[in-house]
């Protein structure tokens, strides 16, 4: 019990007491000395109450945040012993799911209609002991199912935010229009306007299903189990990283891909640069600038840029003006090392003549995510055991549905005709 509510319970007490004592008109001595120690032992649980109700306001915020959070943290435990190899028996052999497996799969078969067996994606991240990419995402909420995207993604180092979404679309309404002020010429004159404030809706839709197709051999069932459940996971999460990284980037728009950044230049109102000259770090630093100028940025810290690898090799062997620095140095110097990601798979290959690559630089403008990446429930894992029956293999398909988009096009830019090669 609190000690608060004990020494309630005794001032009601002494209160009781007193009562029958205070309304005699005669009172003995015994009394009068009763009225006196109950009156003392009144006045100094006043000040005992109020220190007790001071300790247990901080241990009563402790229990509050450890019970906002205590859902999320069962979740976070239970999908940290989900087992894989548990996923695999039950499609191969038939294996009845037990422990914290089955019940993740249970909570997922609640939120969610699945054909096959679900499988969280958190339990397809690498786990403590692997070697594991420095580029983690922070997203703003966490969410059940999905709470970041896969270490190592391009598209977590460029500010991309993921978002779980259970069932439907979602839709964020950007301020389009152009309200400005105005000054009263006169002294009875109207001030500038009415303005129509106006606002376009950015949704993320459930069109576009990717696919993880796999075949495990006879040979790799009969292995140990730990060996296959971690081999399985890099599997997925590896293509999952890379397709994912490719859609969101260099999405077509077509054959059931989601219209990517780069591509979707025209439709998210992107500003893309054709700076057709030789890549130096002056053309970032004028990007950097149109950011600056539009208010999407506060400084250069807060651009984040992606190139190829070949643009790095090109910069940093060409010496610039300043003294022993090569062009990749003075860029360093407006980007920080930090806001930098390269990458092959995100970005096209340099083609043409001079050879030439494109760039991307996005910025979080008042916190708000330069693209947003919408993923539908967890992974949909459908078993074959039929195509390879002759060998005793067994085909796995993993199914899952995202969308792309962009909120605000002024917190991105892309610059083209960045060449390799001196004119």
């Amino acid at each position: 019990m609190l000690d608060s509510v004990k020494i309630t319970r005794r001032q009601s007490e002494i209160r009781q007491a007193l009562a029958g004592l205070v309304g005699k008109e005669k009172p003995t001595e015994d009394e009068v000395r009763n009225i006196e120690a109950m009156d003392l032992e009144f006045r100094q649980n006043e000040t005992r109450y109020r220190a007790a109700l001071i300790c247990e306001d901080t241990e009563r915020r402790d229990a509050g945040a450890e019970l906002e959070t205590r859902s999320g943290k069962q979740w976070s435990d239970l999908v940290a012993a989900f087992e894989v190899r548990q996923i695999i028996g039950a499609l191969n052999e038939g294996r009845a799911l037990s422990g914290k497996t089955a019940e993740v799969v249970q909570e997922l078969r609640n939120s969610g209609g699945y054909k096959g067996i679900p499988v969280p994606l958190m339990a397809l991240e690498r786990r403590a002991g692997e070697t594991i990419a420095g580029a983690t995402p922070d997203p703003i909420q966490t969410r059940p199912t999905i709470d970041r995207l896969f270490p190592g993604s391009v598209a977590a180092q460029m500010g991309a935010q993921l978002i779980s979404i259970g069932s439907g679309a979602i839709e964020w309404p950007v301020t389009t229009s152009a309200v400005t002020a105005g000054w009263a010429a006169t002294e009875l004159g109207n001030v500038a306007g009415p303005t129509v404030y106006a606002t376009t809706d950015k949704a993320l839709k459930p069109e576009h299903n990717l696919g993880i197709h796999m075949r495990i051999s006879r040979k790799a069932m009969l292995q140990s189990g730990d060996a296959l459940e971690q081999a399985i996971r890099r599997d997925m999460a590896g293509t999952m990283q890379a397709e994912l990284d490719k859609a969101i980037f260099r999405g077509t728009g077509a054959d059931g891909q989601p219209l990517g950044v780069i591509p979707g230049v025209a439709t998210y109102g992107i500003t893309a640069t054709a700076v057709d000259a030789e890549i130096d770090a002056a053309v970032f630093r004028a990007a950097v600038t149109r950011f600056l100028v539009a208010n999407a940025a506060s400084g250069p810290g807060a651009v984040r840029l992606m190139v190829r690898p070949e643009a790095w090799n090109y910069m940093d062997g060409v010496a610039s003006a300043l003294p022993d620095l090569s062009e990749w140095d003075r860029l360093l110097k407006i980007i920080p090392a930090g806001n930098i990601a390269m990458t092959t798979n995100a970005l096209a290959a340099p083609a043409g003549s001079p050879s030439a690559v494109s760039a991307l630089l996005t910025t979080a403008a008042g916190g708000v995510a330069p693209i947003f990446v919408g993923i539908w429930g967890a992974l949909d894992m459908i078993r074959d055991p039929y195509t390879d029956a002759q060998s005793g293999g067994l085909r796995l398909t993993a199914l899952t549905t995202a969308d792309v988009t962009v909120a605000r096009g002024a917190q991105l830019e892309v610059l083209t005709g960045l060449e390799l090669a001196a004119a």
